[in-house]
């Protein structure tokens, strides 16, 4: 396969050599606290200054209008320099491609400028405390009112909702009639607005950013509907099949993590005791791994270019990228012993959060039923 597309090995030129000169010397504090919240918030604003914020963005929304390949490009070089964790993901990855594909006009000139330059931060505020991956079976309601909805319920496991702007979720807004996903719909709300409780959540690392939401008749006017009304399931949808696909975990998060998990074996290896093959194989099977991701993405990148989509099959690249991450996380910190799990450290953090790789964006057993019913043709399993 040819990963070289016209005018691609420029753009990677222009992107490494503004990183060097640009990534601080020093990691920002965890984007999980409120100092390293604002810290990022910073960062957002640095990049968004010279337009690599939202690379495939339009130009218009603070983007520089490239196409899917010289994102991957962008992604691949970003985490390469060791650039900070992008504080704004819910917003770019999930958000934006709703509002590409479903918003009015007027929504996106509001929403994508903001977003881009990291003024506002959003979180995603789906799952509620008996509606995990069963997303339909959801309680919180939307009436209608004057010129616009009054929201009420409880939304939890809400990344970053500690110290984020504002939110998206969908609603129950009509009578579920024969099936649960009918009568929802999908509103933008400010986490700020009067009736509206955040609630952080304990984490295992104690950082404080995780929290759930408690809205009391929080009033969200007509044009924070994205959509029609009662299609929120519909619109739901295509936001997690971004989730699942491509743009939640680009192959150059892996590709980096794996290069430096590899840099990590071959100063272990050099002491006496390093010469634990079983070891040496996991750090092969990564390295395989985030090269074989990287080469999967690019053939359903030519698929997206072509304009088809991949539907069910974004089922397949969550459960990978999922378990793959944790595979990843756990054999650095055996490599590193004890200290590792000790040490408040990136590897330490991201085992961390990759734990909630196979529940987030879909619990790996309803990707697996996806895939077995959707992909293979299989009978209906455990629903």
């Amino acid at each position: 396969m040819d990963l070289d597309h016209a005018g691609e090995a420029a753009f990677r030129a222009e992107a490494r050599a503004w990183l060097a000169a640009n990534v601080p010397a020093e990691p920002l504090p965890s984007l999980e606290t409120e100092k390293g919240f604002a810290a990022h918030r910073a960062w957002e604003a640095r990049l968004h200054a010279d337009r690599w914020s939202v690379v495939s963005w339009p130009r218009e929304y603070g983007g520089r209008g490239v196409d899917i390949f010289s994102w991957l490009v962008f992604e691949e070089e970003y985490y390469a320099a060791g650039a900070p964790g992008r504080v704004s993901q819910n917003g770019i990855n999930l958000l934006a491609p709703t509002l590409f594909d479903h918003a009015t006009e007027e929504q996106r000139a509001r929403v994508l400028p903001a977003m881009a330059s990291g003024e506002v931060i959003w979180a995603q505020a789906w799952s509620e405390p008996e509606s995990g991956s069963d997303l339909a079976s959801l309680k919180s309601r939307a009436l209608r009112t004057d010129g616009g909805w009054l929201l009420s319920g409880q939304k939890t496991w809400s990344s970053r909702a500690a110290f984020a702007d504002r939110a998206f979720g969908i609603f129950r807004t009509g009578p579920e009639g024969p099936r649960p996903h009918q009568g929802l719909t999908y509103l933008m709300f400010d986490l700020s607005a009067p009736g509206v409780t955040v609630r952080p959540i304990g984490r295992l690392d104690g950082k404080p950013a995780f929290a759930e939401l408690f809205l009391d008749d929080v009033f969200v006017p007509d044009g924070d509907v994205i959509g029609e009304p009662g299609q929120g399931w519909r619109i739901a949808m295509s936001t997690t099949g971004n989730e699942r696909g491509l743009t939640l975990r680009s192959p150059g998060r892996f590709l980096a993590a794996a290069e430096r998990l590899l840099r990590q074996w071959r100063a272990t290896a050099e002491r006496p005791d390093g010469h634990d093959t079983a070891l040496r194989d996991r750090v092969a099977d990564a390295v395989i791994g985030a090269r074989a991701y990287q080469l999967f993405t690019y053939a359903n990148a030519s698929r997206f270019a072509a304009g088809e989509s991949i539907g069910a099959e974004s089922s397949l690249n969550k459960v990978f990228w999922s378990e793959y991450d944790i595979a990843l996380h756990e054999t650095a910190l055996d490599l590193l012993g004890p200290a590792g799990e000790l040490a408040d450290s990136d590897w330490s953090e991201g085992y961390v959060f990759a734990l909630a790789g196979p529940i987030y964006a879909g619990t790996n057993e309803i990707q697996r039923d996806i895939i077995a019913e959707r992909l293979l043709g299989l009978p209906k399993g455990r629903r």
